[in-house]
C-alpha cells in the first residue's frame, strides 16, 4: 500500500499520492446542460483523491447521449463549470474534464435537439436506454459527412479550450467504453470507405486527430485520453485485428507526449504490457471489480503510475483517509446513481462526520 501514497506530478501539476477518481456518469445537470449547484459540492468533498475526472461532458449538442448529463459548448454551461473547478482548488485537489460524444449511445428525445444521432456509419447500437418516456432502444444513426467528422474534431478541440477557459487542470478524450470514438475504433460500427475507415489505420484517425486537435489547443501537458481495448459495450467489438490496432494507436497517441493514457482494463494482462511498453508517460489502469486489498498491484508491478477508482469513490468521499487508517467503506447504492437528486450524490458520511455523530 506504501506505493499508493508517494507522490507524483502530472503535467505541471503535483500530486500527493497515487489515486484518482475515474469519471462516472452521474446525472446532475440541468436541462440546459449546466452543472446543478450540488455539482461543485460533490467533487469538493472528493478532493482528497488529488486527481478528479469529471463526468463524460458532451462538446456539442450532438454528443449529448443520456438525460441530464452536462455539456462544455455554451457560455452558461463554462460558467457553472468554473464553479465548480474553484471548489476543488479550494480544497487541494486537481481537475481534468472527460470531454465525451455519444454518438450511437444516444436518443433524440434525451438531446436538447432532438435529432437522430451521429455515428461513424449507419448501424445501430441496439441497446436499451433510458429517455424521459421511459426505456427506448437506440435507433439508427445517421452517417457523418466527411465535413462533419472535420467538425466534430474541431468540436472536441473548442471544447477543451472551454474546460481550461473554465478554469479546469486538463482534460480527458474519452475514446473508450462504446462511445463515439471508440464507434470509429470498432470494425462492426464504422464500415465508412473513406479514409476514415477500413483499415486500422484509417480507423484510428479519428481519435489520432482528435488527440492531435486539443493537444495543440491546450496543451499535451494538459491532454489525456481513455481507451478500453477488449471491451465489447454498447454492441462494439474489436474485431480480429482488435489488439493491432490498438498497438498502432497506442504508438501513434504516444509521439503526441500526451500526459496521460487511461485503460479500462478487463484481463488481458500480456496485452497491457505491451501497451505500457509503448507508452512513455504516466499510465492509468481502472479494472473491474478490482478488490480494494489489491489496488496498488499495478503500481508495485510498474504497470501503472496512478489508480482511478470508481464505486469507492463515489460512495466514500474520504476514501483516502479510510484506505490509509484501515477504516470501514461505505457501499455505494445503485438506485441513486443517476436519480438526480442529493440523495446518494453528496450525502454519503464521512469518517469525521460519524465520529461528530458518536460525540
Amino acid at each position: 500500500m506504501n506505493s499508493l501514497f508517494t507522490p507524483t506530478t502530472l503535467g505541471n501539476i503535483s500530486l500527493p499520492h497515487r489515486l484518482a477518481l475515474a469519471p462516472m456518469t452521474r446525472s446532475r445537470a440541468n436541462a440546459d446542460g449546466t452543472p446543478t449547484n450540488m455539482v461543485p459540492i460533490y467533487y469538493a468533498q472528493r478532493a482528497s483523491l488529488g486527481l478528479l475526472i469529471t463526468e463524460g461532458t458532451q462538446p456539442s449538442e450532438d454528443g449529448q447521449g443520456y438525460m441530464m448529463t452536462p455539456g462544455i459548448h455554451t457560455d452558461a454551461q463554462v460558467a457553472a463549470w468554473k464553479k465548480v473547478a474553484t471548489a476543488v482548488h479550494a480544497e487541494g485537489g486537481r481537475i481534468f474534464m472527460q470531454i465525451m460524444h455519444a454518438g450511437r449511445m444516444s436518443h433524440p428525445d434525451n438531446t436538447p435537439h432532438h435529432r437522430d444521432p451521429v455515428a461513424p456509419s449507419a448501424i445501430s447500437a441496439g441497446q436499451t436506454m433510458y429517455t424521459p418516456t421511459g426505456p427506448q432502444l437506440t435507433p439508427t444513426p445517421r452517417a457523418l459527412s466527411r465535413d462533419e467528422v472535420h467538425q466534430t474534431i474541431d468540436d472536441f478541440r473548442k471544447a477543451a479550450r472551454n474546460a481550461i477557459d473554465a478554469g479546469l487542470d486538463g482534460v480527458e478524450i474519452h475514446g473508450a467504453n462504446g462511445y463515439l470514438i471508440n464507434q470509429f475504433l470498432a470494425s462492426n460500427a464504422n464500415i465508412r470507405t473513406d479514409e476514415y475507415g477500413g483499415r486500422i489505420e484509417n480507423r484510428a484517425r479519428f481519435a489520432i486527430e482528435v488527440a492531435k486537435a486539443v493537444a495543440e489547443e491546450i496543451g499535451p501537458e494538459r491532454t489525456g485520453i481513455r481507451l478500453s481495448p477488449g471491451f465489447e459495450v454498447g454492441g462494439l467489438n474489436d474485431g480480429p485485428d482488435g489488439e493491432e490496432l490498438y498497438r498502432y494507436l497506442v504508438t501513434e497517441l504516444n509521439k503526441l507526449g500526451l500526459v496521460y493514457l487511461h485503460l479500462h482494463h478487463f484481463g488481458n494482462e500480456p496485452f497491457l504490457a505491451d501497451l505500457r511498453a509503448r507508452w512513455s508517460q504516466k499510465l492509468l489502469v481502472l479494472r473491474y471489480d478490482r478488490p480494494v486489498d489489491d489496488i496498488a498491484r499495478d503500481l508495485d508491478s510498474g504497470i501503472a503510475d496512478i489508480v482511478p477508482v470508481g464505486r469507492w469513490g463515489l460512495a466514500n468521499p474520504d476514501f483516502v483517509e479510510r484506505l490509509k487508517t484501515g477504516a470501514p467503506f461505505n457501499e455505494p447504492d445503485p438506485s441513486t446513481f443517476y436519480s438526480g437528486g442529493a440523495k446518494g450524490y453528496i450525502d454519503y458520511p464521512t469518517l469525521q462526520k460519524d465520529q461528530s455523530a458518536v460525540a
